[in-house]
């Protein structure tokens, strides 16, 4: 039996990226209503990263480097980032954390708590409008069903909304301890302490998804299952799953040797 991959993806407004270990496919269905496909090999690779300080910050520049290369290879594909709404929404989430972190009324574990949250408003306020929490979920159900077979639902055990408990933790740590840092080198002591929790975070995401029976795992899992559930992702219809099994598709071929893709 062929060892099933470890596939991750991102939903577009107008259709699914799937990744593997060495390669990523696309697919969207474009104004016309055909489905378009493009898929290439990865370019950088973080499953080469070993060191767990650095596997987390590699894959977070893993996924960021595949999408200048999906606009390349296919200019119609609609980025989440690209809503006008979520710019103005990150501009206003950079602000608000500004606010937060300046005022006095707050103890510093409130402060950088409520900071955290405010970093996720700009992701949440993308996935509401649109057809991003359709295909969202159509991403989830395509590679579910590659995982697992027949039965696959719109939410995912590995979906990114799960990093959001991890990341409220080590941020919220992280910070609270760069703030006893001295004065004039606290903005870097800071900086530091969010890749450290980026990267803590990380192991910390793939150990909850090796103990889903612990129940750390469990509470740590809540915020992002909760996100899914209510939010981040919605019943696909079948056109937006027929997309979502093209781009998975695709990606396979290319994983698989075939480089027609």
């Amino acid at each position: 039996m062929t060892q099933k991959l470890r596939l991750g993806g991102m939903a577009l407004a107008n259709g699914v990226l799937v990744h593997g270990p060495t390669a990523w496919a696309v697919a969207i269905r474009n104004e016309h209503g055909e489905i378009e496909v493009a898929s290439r090999r990865k370019r950088l690779l973080a499953s080469k990263v070993k060191n767990p300080l650095l596997r987390g910050p590699a894959r977070l520049l893993e996924a960021l480097a595949l999408l200048p290369q999906v606009k390349r290879a296919l200019p119609a594909a609609k980025l989440p980032m690209q809503n006008g709404r979520t710019v103005g929404a990150m501009a206003g989430a950079t602000l608000a954390v500004k606010g937060v972190r300046e005022s006095d009324r707050l103890r510093p574990a409130a402060q950088e708590l409520l900071s955290g949250l405010l970093s996720f408003a700009p992701a949440i306020l993308a996935l509401r409008g649109g057809e991003l929490a359709h295909y969202h979920g159509a991403e989830h159900i395509a590679i579910g069903r590659y995982e697992h077979g027949e039965g696959a639902t719109k939410e995912h055990e590995r979906c990114g909304g799960h990093l959001i408990g991890p990341m409220l933790v080590t941020t919220s740590l992280g910070n609270a301890l760069a703030g006893l840092a001295p004065q004039r080198v606290r903005n870097p002591v800071r900086a530091v302490a969010q890749v450290g929790a980026l990267a803590a975070s990380t192991e910390l995401f793939g150990w909850m998804t090796r103990h889903p029976e612990n129940v750390v795992a469990q509470a740590l899992s809540k915020p992002g299952h909760e996100l899914q559930h209510r939010l981040s992702t919605a019943e696909p219809t079948e056109a937006q799953l027929e997309v979502a099994e093209a781009a998975l598709a695709a990606c396979l071929a290319l994983e698989h040797g075939d480089d027609q893709g």
